[in-house]
């Protein structure tokens, strides 16, 4: 790996043990300048992850607990009358100077709400009475989601869960990453312990190399391949659209760059399949009648195309 990138997986794994990969894809994530859906259930370490990221790169970090009275003007500000100066003053909302906003529960919110965060997420700027304000760069937003306990949630459509790059979920630590946990945790917050190893300008730099990362057309075509099958699949209703074939080619450029590599391989499309699809996917009810789920029917396409060969370099 990137021996700069390195160290920032470094750091992170100092308050999150035991999960290198989704901390990898997280990044993978922030160089690709794709916004990230945190589904998994209470206590695993979401947003735990979400600072050790901010802290790590040194990014503005906010944070958003969504409830059902959170308004979109808690989000992208609002405009107050002043009565001494006779003007409308602009008072900031939660995105509006960060560089990682962290929507925590995006699914107990109002869908209007969510509505003004994805464009956000989407436009990258805030316009409110008609005065825009850009948001700073780099600007992710991680916006997490318990897939239990549904009283009260408004469940996101599909095609907003299109406006996020991957979709992850942490999952249990092992026995002994939770003995590591507990023991670090005796004395001090492991949060309080990370350092910025590299800036948000760095960031930059490597956002910008990413579109120099080579994808020769039998990684293209293997990438398209894929998403395709999800179109004529028997156990899918909706498949992947153009947007996320975008997605996963620019995941993989961002795997690449995570490997020390300008160019693609299978295995950077292969890696990142998963997380950029299964969110994208609608199922059709036989799925459910056959066990399984949108991640186990990804994994039987990958079985059936086959990659591409790779030619001497």
């Amino acid at each position: 790996m990137n021996s700069q990138l390195e160290t920032v997986v470094f750091e992170m794994e100092k308050a999150v043990r035991g999960k290198r990969g989704v901390i990898e894809h997280i990044l993978a994530a922030l160089l690709a300048e794709g916004h990230i859906l945190l589904d998994d259930m209470p206590g695993v370490g979401k947003t735990t992850l979400a600072v050790a990221l901010s802290r790590a790169v040194d990014l503005r970090y906010r944070r958003v607990q969504f409830t059902p009275d959170v308004m979109p003007s808690d989000i992208v500000g609002f405009s107050v009358y002043e009565p001494q100066s006779g003007q409308f003053v602009y008072h900031e909302g939660a995105a509006t100077h960060a560089n990682l906003l962290l929507g925590d529960e995006i699914n107990r919110t109002s869908p209007k709400t969510q509505s003004a965060l994805l464009e956000v997420m989407e436009e990258r700027t805030i316009t409110v009475d008609g005065e825009t304000h850009a948001l700073p760069a780099p600007f992710i937003c991680i916006a997490t989601q318990n897939p239990f306990g549904f009283a009260g949630t408004q469940a996101l459509p599909e095609s907003q869960l299109d406006r996020f790059m991957v979709s992850l979920s942490i999952g249990y630590p092992s026995i002994e990453d939770q003995m590591k946990i507990i023991s670090a945790q005796r004395y001090a917050n492991p949060l309080d312990e990370l350092h910025s190893v590299t800036t948000a300008q760095n960031v930059i730099e490597v956002q910008k190399f990413l579109s120099s990362v080579k994808v020769m057309d039998d990684m293209l075509r293997y990438a398209i391949e894929l998403c395709e099958k999800t179109r004529i699949h028997p156990l899918i209703e909706l498949g992947i659209s153009p947007r996320g074939i975008a997605a996963l080619v620019r995941m993989a450029r961002a795997s690449a760059v995570l490997h020390e590599r300008n160019y693609v391989v299978p295995e950077d499309i292969q890696s990142v399949f998963l997380d950029v699809c299964a969110h994208r996917l609608v199922l059709r009810p036989q799925a459910r009648v056959d066990g399984m789920n949108a991640r186990d029917v990804l994994r039987s396409i990958l079985s059936e195309i086959r990659p591409p060969v790779l030619s001497a370099r």
